[in-house]
């Protein structure tokens, strides 16, 4: 590795772009891809199963959820939506005048808010701090969010 080029691979044939582990990194060697503007996104299910937004960021992972595996549940939607504003979040931290992102960011924030509001409406609230918006305290009721699989509670 040159430390002199920015901790690039000078080997021929050893991209630093293109979301795989190179051939050169050595296994002791950290590498985490730059991140180019304007990237490639999925998704918010299949961010959710590969564990980022963005398909160049995509390394293999041990032990990932395929995106057909995961169960089709309110609450599952509201993860995938929950975990693209995460990662749009944190893509803004570095690339602030990405305006196509920050669109982006503002739309899913929106529909996270409110499958947010559908779902602790219809199912109780998912965190304390929503308890305090009822008429009455309801945190440690049941069922519990995870109890709600299909035909388990109706």
């Amino acid at each position: 590795m040159n430390i002199e080029n920015g901790g690039s691979c000078q080997r021929p044939g050893c991209p630093d772009h293109s979301g795989t582990l190179p051939p050169c990194a050595g296994l002791a060697v950290p590498y985490v891809p730059f991140q180019q503007d304007d990237p490639q996104k999925y998704d918010q299910a299949e961010a959710l199963s590969n564990g980022t937004l963005f398909p160049g960021l995509n390394l293999p992972f041990h032990l990932k959820v395929e995106g057909s595996d995961l169960p089709s549940t309110p609450l599952v939607e509201l993860q995938a939506l929950e975990f693209v504003v995460l990662e749009l979040g944190i893509y803004l931290d570095t690339h602030p005048d990405d305006a196509e992102a920050f669109a982006l960011f503002k739309q899913y924030a929106a529909m996270e808010k409110a499958a947010r509001a559908a779902y602790e409406s219809r199912f109780g609230p998912l965190m304390k701090s929503s308890a305090a918006s009822g008429d009455r305290y309801r945190w440690l009721q049941d069922p519990w969010p995870w109890n709600y699989q299909q035909n388990e509670v109706k």
